[in-house]
């Protein structure tokens, strides 16, 4: 076979001549390479199309919200009954010497500077934040970002749990004995909230009053500052992350919207949640191996001709021919 193969590359069984190939740089219909069009960018409109929810796992955030809109009918009729667990709360907090509710709900509606700006801190940050947080880790920090949001969706679960089987009033739907001022309602003419809490003036049917217990206000806010400090290069930036959910739990107290133990009970979740996330995970990720595995691919039950087998061969040894004609007889 070797002797089918001439040392110009003329094949000399039929005397052709094969193609020359094109030289580097040059495309083979002869374009030159500035004028060659290059690989199409997608536009926006085709990478939404593209965007799948799946890559997020909005399908577990949206579970979670309409589990959380489901609360608050299971709560409806209970009123009375949250409000005897918003007093026992408080009965709770006088006996540990630990009330702080009362002088900062005192401090933040004597003084509009410092209610105002919580009021706005209260009824934004707690749905901005979070979201944005999320959004940061799924496209700085993609190989955490599961962990992350599982972890939110566990805690926030969690809370629910607290929601539907301990309803509880927050201090300002408490009786006037209490001494306990609804802030947001007071300063409600300078902000977009109505004076039934931190939803839009007349969304306010939309919110649980009675899931003061645990306080995810706060709890979210510890998961945002924990991954803030966990996760992010600059230094101010984690050190804003600390101080995150310790902005959240005065304001929270102050407005007259949690107790000091609901927030408690929000770091709780959190930290629960944390410590079910790996577990949880390597369960889901066994679970997909096995469904996923596959039987071993079968055995053609074909034999193999001779004729192809043949081919094969003279296939690879005219190739050794050729290479060994064209290195010459000197080397």
């Amino acid at each position: 076979m070797a002797g089918t193969v001439a040392r110009g590359g003329i094949d000399a069984t039929d005397g052709t001549t094969p193609p020359a190939l094109p030289r580097s740089g040059a495309s083979p219909g002869g374009t030159p390479p500035h004028q060659q069009p290059g690989p199409d960018r997608p536009g926006l409109l085709q990478r939404i199309r593209r965007w799948k929810p799946r890559q997020w796992g909005l399908e577990l955030v949206l579970l979670v919200y309409a589990a959380y809109d489901g609360s608050r009918l299971l709560v409806h009729g209970k009123e009375s009954v949250a409000r005897e667990h918003g007093e026992l709360l408080l009965r709770t907090e006088r006996h540990l010497h630990a009330e702080p509710e009362h002088w900062l709900n005192r401090l933040f509606s004597e003084h509009a500077w410092l209610g105002v700006p919580a009021d706005f801190i209260y009824a934004s940050l707690h749905y901005a934040i979070t979201p944005l947080v999320l959004f940061w880790m799924f496209r700085s920090r993609r190989a955490h970002y599961a962990y992350a949001r599982t972890w939110l969706v566990l805690a926030t679960a969690l809370g629910l749990v607290g929601f539907v089987f301990f309803p509880t009033a927050p201090p300002r739907l408490l009786s006037d004995p209490d001494g306990f001022l609804d802030v947001m309602a007071q300063h409600a003419h300078v902000g977009w909230w109505g004076g039934s809490g931190s939803a839009p003036e007349g969304l306010g049917a939309m919110t649980n009053d009675f899931a003061a217990f645990p306080s995810l206000h706060f709890g979210w806010a510890l998961w945002c500052g924990l991954l803030i400090h966990r996760h992010a290069r600059r230094r101010w930036v984690r050190v804003l992350g600390l101080l995150y959910p310790a902005l959240i739990l005065v304001v929270v107290m102050g407005t007259a919207n949690h107790y000091l133990l609901d927030c408690v009970a929000g770091g709780a979740v959190v930290l629960l949640g944390r410590l079910l996330t790996g577990p949880l995970q390597r369960l889901a990720a066994r679970v997909r191996r096995l469904v996923s595995r596959k039987p071993n691919a079968p055995v053609p039950d074909y034999p193999v001709t001779a004729g192809a087998s043949a081919t094969a061969t003279e296939i690879t040894v005219g190739n050794r021919a050729q290479i060994g004609a064209q290195r010459g007889p000197s080397e």
